[in-house]
């Protein structure tokens, strides 16, 4: 019995010109106030940046950034993380949620880099998604970051910032992030992540957003339904 054809996803519909303009102003302004954003992950080399993001999963930057100011004093290469152990790499990071799936995994992908990658990070999306807890979105972090590849990951605050900016309706990550990677002018889309994470993080925040300090206020579908609650 043949394999019923794959479904094709339903193609978006043309922007009107009044909404490009909408959305092109939308980044605009996003980087007249931040040319250059960057993760707010404390990281030397490709290599703690993927250690960095790989444990930042369900966790803070800050909370991060508080465990790895010792973790990479001691080992910030594979070859030292290895020797470290899953025994000793986990009281440096017991302070974050999920630490021992992540301590089992970081020892993992250290090993691996080691014996496939002469102790160096690929930097190809199918090699970094191969290594252990580092999925799609992880390698899409990391290789935004790195400015390799303009990539858009999807988190809670993205997630929120593009529904309440009207750039997504999409009900899942996935749907989200292929929304804002075909409406985000190219030259912005390597930074584009970072501005909507950034704005999520300090302005756009869940409960109480900080519509009066929001410089694309004006450009809000959303902001009559938080103005003057």
């Amino acid at each position: 019995m043949a394999k019923p054809a794959k479904r094709k996803p339903p193609r978006r519909k043309p922007l009107a010109p009044a909404e490009q303009a909408r959305i092109a102003e939308i980044f605009a302004r996003f980087e007249a106030a931040e040319s250059d954003p960057r993760t707010e992950l404390n990281y030397q080399s490709p290599f703690t940046l993927v250690v960095a993001v790989a444990l930042s999963a369900q966790a803070t930057d800050v909370s991060v950034n508080k465990a790895t100011a010792r973790l990479f004093e001691v080992a910030d290469t594979p070859q030292e993380m290895l020797a470290l152990g899953e025994a000793g790499l986990k009281p440096f990071i017991a302070s974050i949620g999920l630490y021992n799936t992540k301590a089992k995994n970081v020892i993992a992908l250290s090993r691996i880099l080691i014996e496939q990658y002469a102790g160096e990070v690929p930097l190809e999306r199918d090699k970094l998604q191969a290594l252990p807890g580092v999925g799609r979105k992880t390698a899409s972090v990391v290789l935004n970051e790195l400015r390799i590849e303009p990539a858009i990951a999807v988190d809670t605050h993205v997630f929120r910032v593009a529904h309440r900016l009207g750039l997504s309706g999409g009900k899942t990550p996935d749907q989200v992030e292929a929304d804002l990677m075909a409406i985000v002018p190219d030259p912005l889309k390597t930074r584009a992540h970072h501005w909507l994470i950034l704005h999520g993080r300090y302005t756009c925040v869940a409960r109480r957003p900080k519509c009066e300090d929001c410089p694309v206020a004006d450009l809000c579908p959303s902001r009559h339904l938080f103005v003057g609650r």
